[in-house]
């Protein structure tokens, strides 16, 4: 089985969660309004049915005040003086414990304030949408503590009741993953990553690279390959596209005969990255009688740093001065060699050289008689030529409609498929 490229990683570290989620639910002090709520005025008063006896009251006040100081610690032990005061009603340990999580969260307690609440959604005293809000801080905070099964229950719960925040999705979803619940996590992925796109909008990288990563733990290889894709669509950073290429060369039954073709798949996406490879790749195409692309290859070889020095420099010199000579022999005898040619093989093959010369409209048109003569041993390696000579030719909508024909499993259509993703198609 082929092993993944490292080049996705997930963490069991609670505070690494995407984008400003864990910020959204930080709850420091004054950054819910709805656990500052006024209760001074409320002492002694009625207020749907209970009271607040001063006895509570007051230090619940006084532990809001030291909170709008951020003085998260203070506020806790003011907080146990009201809780030490005997026979509280339902409605004063509501207060008690909506004031409690606001102060342990602003003092760093995430364990306590989870508690906190936790217990202040169950409690009947709070309002439909606070309780939403509670159940978001909850979660957020038994995430910080690193009980992802909490935090998936709570999440769930805030979105069977009406929930709709993003943020809260992206949390359940991380703790699904942290919580080994792959598979949980892959059909949450996979339901936000399709109404982004069906909305016309990209998916998150972070949201891609989690689906990669539940493939990856999944073993899935086919589905790992299709978000690659996606992250090389959406986001073309060369480690995506070093994923992608490694894949397709290693993939069973990859024909070596394609060598030079995953080379000129790898110069396009930028991921050639060592002189043999370059050395190796200008071999191939002086030996395909492709001079002018060896020629090119090279050229990109020195431009890159990676040919012309080292100990192996007085070879890549060598090789270059045999390139060029090649070229300048090919320049010479090119119209007579093609106007010999007859079959559809050697059409496609000195078609493809005058693309290389700059002799685009001549090349292409030799290309498409050699593939409407037949007769090809490879008719998708011919197709996968010649959507790359149009490329070349700078008409890509053409090449992609050619690529797209391009089939089989010898790894001629899955070059294709790259090639349609670089071409942004």
């Amino acid at each position: 089985m082929h092993s993944y490229p490292a080049i996705l990683t997930a963490t069991r570290r609670p505070r690494r969660v995407f984008g400003a989620v864990l910020a959204a639910l930080a709850i420091g002090a004054g950054s819910i309004g709805f656990a500052l709520a006024p209760i001074g005025s409320a002492l002694a008063q009625e207020r749907a049915g209970s009271t607040v006896r001063p006895a509570v009251g007051k230090p619940l006040e006084a532990a809001i005040k030291l909170l709008k100081r951020k003085r998260g610690r203070e506020a806790l032990a003011r907080i146990r003086e009201a809780e030490a005061v005997p026979n509280k009603t339902p409605y004063e340990m509501y207060l008690l414990e909506r004031v409690r999580g606001q102060a342990a969260a602003a003092a760093g307690n995430a364990s306590e304030a989870a508690r906190a609440f936790e217990a202040t959604a169950a409690s009947s005293a709070v309002s439909a949408a606070e309780r939403l809000q509670f159940l978001a801080a909850a979660a957020g905070q038994y995430y910080l503590t690193g009980n992802y099964g909490k935090t998936v229950a709570l999440s769930a719960r805030y979105f069977k009741d009406g929930g709709t925040d993003k943020s809260i999705r992206t949390l359940y979803i991380q703790a699904l993953y942290l919580d080994n619940d792959f598979a949980a996590a892959g059909k949450q992925l996979q339901s936000l990553i399709q109404s982004e796109e069906q909305a016309g909008k990209a998916p998150a990288e972070e949201q891609l690279q989690l689906l990669a990563n539940v493939y990856v733990k999944q073993r899935d290889n086919a589905a790992y390959a299709k978000v690659l894709e996606k992250l090389a669509a959406y986001y073309p950073k060369k480690a995506y596209w070093l994923a992608l290429v490694d894949i397709v060369s290693t993939r069973s039954g990859f024909s070596q005969r394609l060598a030079l073709d995953l080379a000129r798949l790898k110069l396009a996406t930028g991921t050639m990255r060592t002189a043999a490879e370059y050395v190796e790749s200008a071999e191939l195409s002086i030996l395909a009688g492709l001079p002018a692309e060896a020629k090119k290859i090279i050229d990109q070889g020195y431009a890159a740093g990676l040919l012309g020095t080292g100990p192996d420099a007085d070879r890549h010199r060598r090789l270059k001065d045999m390139a060029a000579r090649n070229l300048a022999e090919d320049d010479k005898t090119l119209g007579q060699q093609a106007a010999a040619a007859k079959d559809g093989a050697t059409l496609l093959k000195f078609g493809l050289s005058y693309v290389l010369h700059g002799n685009s409209a001549k090349g292409l048109g030799m290309m498409e008689q050699g593939l409407r003569k037949g007769g090809l041993k490879h008719p998708n390696e011919a197709r996968l030529h010649l959507a790359y000579a149009y490329h070349l030719a700078g008409q890509n909508e053409k090449a992609v409609q050619i690529f797209k024909t391009v089939h089989g499993s010898d790894g001629a259509a899955a070059m294709a498929r790259l090639w349609i993703i670089r071409l942004g198609h």
